[in-house]
């Protein structure tokens, strides 16, 4: 089965009949609550945050972000007659109220069940970007919380300079490993948004994009890409080995409440793998200069790497890059 985002760009795959097909389905409404969670896990905000959701789509993410913090309970009724009564109790004296909104997302649950649950540290107020214009159109029909923008993240995140506490981004990174025309680069895409993200976080602040790799290059691809922009980086794999397998990428800007520790808000967790590149770099933060002769191979790879950062297309490196020529007569 091919994936999606090799066949078509993300905004013509998810039409009108695309963008509703998503968002109905309860499958993917669960795996999307689910992961959601799992990103507000790791994020760990001390309290009600401003969060930006990259790749928002229909706005099934931002109803969590939305209901965070909030209680979500079912009534257990049993078979017999006091069971009922005392439910019936409930529904007149208006306590359990709140049930209707959130029962849906419990729909399969029999009657016995019993559920209370407390998702977060919210409720958090959030602003949603997204490259369809289809999904947003769903989003406004469903009346969501979160304020809506039509943007390509592959072209940078366009909000000022420190506006959020956190971002995060469920399923949506992969589109960016692909070119859709030969004016760009997935490099340069993937530039684009991580130097934008960086630059929109205020200082402390943290984002989680769970992601699908295709393969280990485009995991490394994406990963290196948010080093070079400057985040600390960790990725942590949910059940692994397995076709459920869930990846999160942990990014923290500047060292926040993490003593100082950039990659402090991950080093914690059971099976993460830091990824940071500043053993690399001197005791003033500082690349380490190497001297590096202009014109040699080093040098035009490394003026090959500088380009494809600002999404130019460059040529292949063969063996016969930064070979001497014969002297013509």
């Amino acid at each position: 089965m091919s994936r999606p985002e090799d066949t078509l760009a993300a905004d013509i795959h998810y039409d009108d009949t695309e963008a509703r097909k998503y968002t109905t389905s309860s499958r993917i409404q669960n795996v999307q609550a689910s992961m959601t969670r799992r990103a507000l896990e790791l994020l760990d905000l001390p309290g009600p945050s401003f969060i930006l959701d990259v790749g928002c789509g229909s706005g099934l993410s931002g109803e969590i972000l939305t209901r965070s913090g909030t209680s979500i309970r079912r009534k257990r009724s049993g078979s017999d007659g006091e069971a009922g009564g005392d439910d019936d109790d409930d529904e007149e004296g208006g306590d359990d109220g709140d049930d209707n909104d959130s029962s849906s997302e419990y729909s399969g649950l029999s009657d016995s069940d019993s559920i209370e649950e407390e998702i977060g540290n919210g409720p958090h107020v959030w602003v949603g970007m997204d490259v369809s214009p289809s999904m947003l159109d769903v989003a406004l029909q469903r009346d969501v919380e979160g304020d809506l923008l039509l943007a390509d993240m592959g072209q940078g995140v366009p909000f000022r300079a420190g506006s959020f506490d956190a971002a995060i981004s469920i399923s949506a990174v992969q589109w960016l490993c692909n070119a859709e025309s030969s004016d760009t680069s997935p490099q340069g895409r993937l530039s684009r948004f991580f130097n934008g993200l960086y630059a929109s976080l205020r200082r402390g602040g943290r984002a989680v994009c769970q992601f699908y790799p295709k393969n280990d290059t485009q995991r490394a691809m994406i990963t290196q890409a948010a080093v070079r922009a400057g985040f600390g980086a960790g990725i942590l794999e949910d059940d692994p080995g397995t076709k459920n397998m869930k990846v999160y990428l942990v990014l923290t800007v500047g060292s926040g409440q993490t003593s100082g520790d950039i990659t402090g808000v991950v080093s914690n967790m059971d099976g993460v793998d830091i990824l940071d590149d500043r053993g690399a770099r001197g005791q003033n933060g500082r690349t380490k200069n190497k001297n590096i002769k202009k014109g040699s191979k080093a040098w035009i790879a490394k003026k090959k790497e500088q380009m494809e950062r600002k999404g130019k297309i460059v040529k292949a490196s063969s063996k016969y890059t930064g070979r001497k020529r014969r002297i013509a007569f």
